[in-house]
């Protein structure tokens, strides 16, 4: 059995206002045509890219496969010049590589000190943010940061969900991108917020049985596409192409929400932390029940939570 596909919505034109009153309430992805993004998506070559920024270090992910795994880190940090990098990861071959000679690139810009700061372009590469007009369909105190990506040819990501809504803007280079609602988080198999489903195209069933369950939304994204992702939707992305992109994530809920100490925008929000650490505490405590009380008081608790906290509006 094959997951049905939902093409993602593409629209042209759309402006800050449209956009606010009719579509960022549906909290659906959607593919935003012909928005002004500046010169960037026509100036952004292999060349350019190379000149503007120089030979500054960058740590990059390196991958032997095309099908990167954060959970079994199948992949490698390494560091290089930029300019060095982005030849290399604009080249199917490579003459000088770390672990094979058609191994995979991916940059995700960070801050100066990962683990405080966020990833800023106007900060990590401001020669390029020169060129870059982004779309502020949010307010300015919204802002987390803007991720300076870039893929290798063929290069594909883990699913994933991140708990801001955000902007995947494709520069230059193709990309198709699969989603599934939150609402199938059930059959996605998670290990925080990762899929262990790698490859979404062929899953291996016997090993994923419920993920056929899961309704696959799909969009492919040209240079000057911006796509829509609100928070807690699941994304994995192919690059069809050698890549540039850009994303931007805004915060949708109240700021004192958040993990202060989230550079990433992908820790879960406060109070679900604090949820799921109270519930692993509940699930503790009935360990000390024989096993058919604790399978019946179980059930009455997910009975209690579906009541309690599950929405029944969705579309």
């Amino acid at each position: 059995r094959e997951q049905p596909v939902v093409p993602v919505a593409r629209l042209a034109g759309v402006r800050r206002e449209q956009f606010l009153r009719d579509i960022y309430p549906r909290r659906k992805p959607v593919v935003l045509k012909g928005m002004e993004l500046g010169t960037c998506t026509t100036k952004w070559t292999v060349d350019y890219l190379s000149q503007a920024e120089g030979s500054k270090e960058v740590k990059i992910h390196v991958s032997a496969v095309p099908q990167m795994d954060f959970l079994s880190k199948n992949f490698v940090y390494r560091t290089l010049p930029f300019d060095v990098f982005v030849q290399r990861a604009a080249e199917v071959k490579h003459k000088e590589y770390f672990l094979s000679e058609d191994e995979k690139y991916y940059l995700r810009s960070v801050g100066e000190d990962a683990r405080k700061d966020i990833a800023d372009i106007r900060k990590q590469f401001p020669v390029l943010a020169e060129d870059v007009q982004i779309p502020e369909y949010f307010e300015k105190e919204q802002f987390f940061s803007s991720v300076f990506r870039i893929s290798s040819a063929g290069l594909q990501l883990w699913t994933h969900y991140d708990v801001m809504d955000n902007f995947l803007i494709q520069v230059t280079g193709k990309k198709r991108v699969v989603l599934y609602s939150p609402r199938d988080a059930p059959y996605l198999y998670l290990s925080g917020t990762k899929s262990k489903v790698l490859d979404v195209d062929n899953p291996d069933l016997e090993k994923y049985p419920l993920f056929v369950k899961a309704k696959r939304y799909q969009c492919f994204l040209e240079a000057g596409d911006v796509l829509f992702i609100p928070a807690l939707w699941f994304h994995n992305v192919i690059s069809e192409e050698f890549g540039v992109a850009l994303n931007v994530f805004w915060k949708h809920l109240p700021a004192e929400s958040y993990d202060k100490s989230d550079t990433y925008g992908n820790k879960d929000p406060t109070a679900a932390s604090r949820a799921i650490q109270i519930l692993d505490r509940a699930l503790k405590t009935l360990e000390e029940l024989p096993e058919e009380y604790r399978d019946f008081y179980a059930r009455r608790m997910v009975l209690r939570i579906q009541e309690k906290a599950y929405r029944n509006d969705y579309g």
